[in-house]
């Protein structure tokens, strides 16, 4: 069977032209990874050198998938010659190829975000600034800003319009300490990550000759979730591509949710303005969930103005409808999604690893933890803490990065006293007050401090040069071995093996079992064949060296990063969910002002992203989507009374489950109340939605706490007698239980449903 028999009509139009721009606009669940990679097959086979071909994506997950897909079908000799990757590591790979040009060494540090802030804290303090002005989250978010439209250090010190914008914000010294930081890296030999981008764009710029050489070599150019890209990357590929025109674009406008990351919409919406005679295909089967799933996906997403028209649908079952779950606490709703998750596993055998829980914020996940821990079910966030991130391997690959770069500023900082060799702060302070001085390197002055007129005593120095022959010791070794015979060697003889090996706590075997864990990836890393594991050698080198696992590590993507056990809940932000699809999908915090944000709802394009956020939410969903929302939630340490969110609102009663739940502890009803938007966009409510929810005015809301309220006496508590709580409302009690101090009252409340209260602490009143 041909490989284009694999593929429906409208993906198959999308695969075999080759020839000329062409955007591919793909639905959720439609099948665009297929379409891109059997673009590559029908190109190689129609005779394209995979050597002219380079593939863009935005995870190296999806390019490794890529890649064995394309291996599987055409072989790995010719697979593994297509440039493929995300954006950062190809374009990381073509500048250590031009470094020199631009003043840097082939083997440059990537400073990764806590390298970054490390090294704009310390600037702060060199300042003698504020850093409750002058957060260096903020500042980084500042300067990664400017450059991914482009602009310079010195172009944002000297531009009088951003330099009163600063000085408004009360934050003057901005464009000072973009221009440190910028040096200050310089320096280390090191890049952070908007740098790769930059960077290429500043070379393409000032050396045509180079630009002209990569526009020969990628003729062939495809780019996956075009609509995520920002103003660099679209210019990047704007020049890549201008020689020849053959960039085909796949993505869905309806799933452009990163605008805080730089992600410009309009990249994709004007595609066809900036190439007049693009080519559009659609991919508008949905092969993921269910109709009922879909339907309701479409009619949300159709609320949005500016978005490019498509109409998705499926031949999947018609499947279950949304199910609402109204609760009257964050803690409560935590507990409804546990529960009902647990009773799916026990009666429908369902595995963990078929349910995630979406959240806006990651703060919410406070709650879910609690009540998936009290029903013991195994879960992992993600985009949490990762296995690249703990302190002992962070310290490991700082020796790592010192032995491929010695220059490597913030490397240095971390381990030069670590384990400890006695080179305390003060010294470190004028060692780097030293190096600022003279515009040269952490390690020059650790070499010959004396040189640069730092006065250290006789032991000190010598502690020092022990550090920097250890130094100089490894950037020797660096190309003389494999990865893991190098970096077995580094871990030895630094002391850090050693270190971890007396500490015999918990948390130190842990941290030692880390360390074994890292070097038992980079032993896997020496032996796996390159279309694996997706690491792209350089051209004519198969031999894996440290310094090649290391620009690998320096470049994993978030999705990338997690470790553990595959069978748990998945926990993650929405932002975090993109690209990703379960069974069972949870969706919490469906409140106003928490989704929409209250930080979103001030424009139209904001509040448009903001339904696409939940439009990316729904569309996880393979067999069932469940929304909840809180009457109250805990936030920023205050209880807050909630509305639910204005999306559910706009969700077509038709693929709405309106039966009420009885399982757990509470009845839930969806009955929501329409109210007027503020939001300056005069939305009108949906009147067929408004007809099925008749009971508007009765809806179980949280009863604000009355500081006066007095409990009764309960001793004479007893079946059917009718009491009034001061949250829940009016009930009757049902059963008592329990003796003496432990006495229990299961109360059917008219509005909330049944609850269990211990009466020593039940605030009740007998009517």
């Amino acid at each position: 069977m041909s490989y284009l028999d694999e593929l429906n009509e409208a993906q198959k139009k999308a695969v075999v032209k080759i020839d000329g721009p062409i955007m591919v606009i793909a639905g959720a669940g439609s099948g665009k990874t297929r379409v891109l990679t059997y673009r590559i097959i029908h190109m190689i086979e129609n005779n394209i050198d995979p050597f002219n071909i380079l593939a863009l994506t935005f995870t190296n997950k999806a390019a490794r998938e890529m890649k064995d897909r394309i291996s599987s079908k055409i072989g790995q000799s010719e697979a593994r010659n297509i440039w493929m990757g995300t954006f950062h590591s190809v374009f990381a790979r073509i500048l250590r190829s031009e470094a020199k040009l631009l003043g840097y060494p082939s083997n440059f540090t990537i400073y990764d975000t806590d390298d970054s802030k490390s090294l704009i804290k310390r600037i702060i303090k060199e300042l003698n600034l504020d850093d409750k002005v002058y957060k260096p989250n903020l500042v980084l978010s500042r300067i990664s800003s400017a450059k991914n439209n482009l602009i310079s250090a010195s172009n944002y010190a000297n531009n009088a319009v951003i330099q009163q914008e600063d000085s408004q914000s009360r934050k003057p010294e901005l464009g000072r300490i973009f221009q440190i930081y910028e040096k200050r890296c310089f320096q280390a030999g090191a890049m952070d990550f908007d740098d790769l981008l930059y960077k290429t764009n500043i070379l393409f710029r000032d050396f045509k000759e180079v630009l002209l050489k990569y526009q020969d070599k990628f003729r062939y150019i495809l780019v996956d979730e075009y609509q995520d890209t920002n103003f660099s990357q679209y210019l990047i590929l704007k020049k890549l591509a201008a020689r020849f025109e053959n960039i085909c674009v796949v993505g869905d406008d309806a799933q452009s949710i990163y605008s805080f990351r730089g992600a410009n919409i309009q990249n994709i919406l004007n595609f066809q303005k900036e190439y007049s005679d693009a080519q559009v295909f659609k991919l508008e089967q949905n092969y993921r969930s269910t109709q009922n799933i879909v339907n309701a996906a479409n009619g949300l997403i159709a609320k949005n103005k500016e978005q490019l028209k498509k109409d998705v649908w499926t031949e999947n079952t018609v499947g279950e409808k949304l199910k609402i779950i109204k609760t009257l606490s964050d803690n409560e709703e935590g507990f409804e999604v546990a529960n009902d998750i647990f009773y799916k596993k026990a009666n429908e055998q369902r595995a963990n690893s078929e349910f995630a829980i979406l959240y806006r914020t990651n703060s919410q996940s406070r709650a879910i933890e609690e009540a998936l821990r009290k029903k013991d079910i195994p879960y992992r966030i993600y985009g949490g803490l990762s296995f690249y991130h703990r302190k002992e391997i962070k310290d490991l690959l700082a020796y790592f990065r010192l032995a491929i770069n010695p220059k490597d500023e913030e490397a240095l900082k971390r381990v030069i006293n670590y384990p400890k060799r006695g080179i305390g702060k003060t010294t470190m302070d004028k060692i780097l007050l030293a190096a600022n001085a003279n515009e040269v390197s952490v390690l020059d002055v650790v070499h010959n401090p004396m040189q640069f007129g730092v006065q250290l005593s006789s032991a000190v120095i010598t502690k020092l040069k022990s550090f920097s022959d250890l130094i100089d010791s490894y950037h020797k070794i660096i190309d003389k071995g494999d990865a893991f015979n190098v970096a077995s060697k580094i871990a030895s003889s630094s002391g850090i093996l050693k270190e971890l090996y007396v500490d015999k706590s918990v948390e130190g075997v842990a941290r030692y079992d880390n360390i074994q864990e890292i070097l038992s990836g980079i032993k896997e890393f020496t032996e796996q064949d390159t279309i694996e594991d997706g690491i792209d050698l350089p051209e004519g080198n198969d031999k894996r060296t440290l310094d090649i696992y290391m620009q690998d590590i320096a470049l994993l993507t978030d999705t990338d990063k997690n470790k553990g056990d595959s069978n748990v809940v998945s926990l993650m932000t929405i932002h975090a969910s993109k690209g990703l699809e379960f069974p069972y999908v949870y969706i919490v915090g469906m409140e106003e002002n928490l989704f929409p944000s209250q930080l979103s709802i001030n424009s139209r394009t904001e509040l448009e992203e903001e339904r696409r956020l939940f439009y990316v939410a729904l569309t996880r969903a393979e067999t069932k989507a469940t929304l909840s929302y809180s009457t109250t939630r805990y936030r920023w340490g205050n209880l807050t009374y909630a509305e639910p969110s204005r999306f559910l609102q706009e969700l077509d009663v038709r693929y709405i489950d309106q039966a009420v739940e009885k399982r757990g502890r509470s009845d839930f009803e969806f009955n929501y109340s329409p109210k007027p938007s503020t939001s300056g966009l005069n939305q009108k409510p949906n009147p067929s939605f408004i007809n099925k929810t008749r009971n508007l005015k009765k809806v179980a809301t949280a009863q604000p706490t009355d500081p006066n309220f007095q409990a009764a006496d309960l001793s004479n508590l007893k079946k059917g007698d009718r009491v009034l709580h001061q949250r829940f409302g009016k009930g009757e009690v049902i059963k008592l239980e329990g003796s003496s101090g432990n006495l229990k009252a299961t109360v059917e409340f008219d509005q909330v449903g049944s609850k269990n209260l211990l009466l020593k602490f039940a605030k009740l009143q007998i009517l």
